[in-house]
């Protein structure tokens, strides 16, 4: 099976999501509002989503395992090297 890759930066009260979308190509970079984050990802196919490891990652990551998705957590060293400026937005795309 070939997990779709998504890209996750977490912040207090939005979330900012990047992934490319299997049928179009389309490359998506979104915000979803800490309220619709788990319904999101209930509606979607089993993703492998990968996110700076941090204290609240650990529990978004437990309730995401619980829907079938694989996730990684990446240490804060390594996920810095992935910030292009200081905004969610561009945070949570890979280089």
């Amino acid at each position: 099976m070939n997990l779709t890759p998504v890209g996750i930066d977490i912040a207090k009260s939005v979330f900012q999501l990047h992934y490319v979308d299997a049928e179009t190509g389309e490359i998506v970079n979104r915000p979803i509002k800490r309220a619709r984050f788990l319904e999101h990802f209930a509606n979607r196919a089993p993703c492998l989503i990968g996110m700076e490891a941090c204290g609240g990652a650990q529990h978004w990551a437990r309730e995401l395992i619980k829907m079938g998705h694989q996730i990684k957590l990446m240490p804060a060293e390594f996920a810095k090297a992935f910030n292009i400026r200081n905004k969610d937005a561009a945070d949570a795309r890979p280089v």
